[in-house]
């Protein structure tokens, strides 16, 4: 009997990489993921209250079934009204922070349901695990559409960890992305990498992402 996770995803990009790349590995292993979008906004976080509004009905609806999220940090403000946000801003540490965050999320759903609910939030952003190695970019990015070869050598130059890559407004990762490739559209060329880029590698350098993996495998 497969077990069956709700990954409820911030946007297009997440939903695609969920059902190409998750969906394929998670089926393997008895788990069948579905990945709804947020639905107040069709794509883009919201305030907390509307987000755990779908959490809790998505938990209700069928007692057998578990839910997760999949939301970028970066765009996530005090005016989303996410528990203990103060807290967690006052955290040094992004991965503590984002331990802050989500244990606040969890505790803070209906106490019939948390034990169903694992939130997580990706640092910064999703397409932070697409800067896994330059090489995947030169093997499946055309030579005239990746126009700032120096941007990208930059970017590995400076982190090690591509979840380190900063929540600046002007540095983000797919803000890089946008500078190194010409007509960057983040749902095709999101899913072109992280394809080539195979799951297992992302797993291997970005540390938050696999442990969420982990923390799926174990609900």
């Amino acid at each position: 009997m497969y077990k069956r996770i709700h990954i409820i995803c911030e946007g297009e990009t997440e939903q695609e990489f969920c059902s190409n790349i998750l969906y394929k590995y998670f089926i393997d292993k008895q788990i069948l993921i579905y990945n709804p979008i947020i639905k107040k906004s069709m794509g883009g976080i919201v305030k907390w209250q509307e987000l755990k509004k779908q959490i809790e009905i998505t938990l209700k609806s069928d007692r057998n079934v578990f839910v997760t999220t999949l939301i970028d940090y970066y765009g996530l403000y005090k005016k989303h009204s996410f528990p203990d946000w103060d807290i967690a801003e006052k955290e040094t540490d992004k991965y503590k922070r984002m331990d802050i965050l989500e244990k606040a999320m969890q505790n803070d759903i209906d106490t019939t349901l948390k034990h169903r609910f694992m939130p997580y939030i990706q640092l910064h952003e999703f397409e932070s695990l697409l800067f896994n190695n330059e090489k995947y970019f030169y093997q499946v990015i055309p030579t005239e559409e990746l126009v700032d070869t120096e941007e990208l050598h930059r970017t590995f130059q400076q982190f090690d960890n591509p979840e380190m890559i900063n929540d600046n407004p002007q540095t983000t990762p797919s803000k890089r992305l946008k500078k190194i490739i010409k007509g960057y559209n983040k749902v095709v060329y999101g899913n072109i990498l992280a394809e080539e880029i195979g799951l297992a590698n992302i797993r291997e350098k970005s540390k938050g992402f696999n442990n969420w993996i982990k923390r799926i495998e174990k609900f």
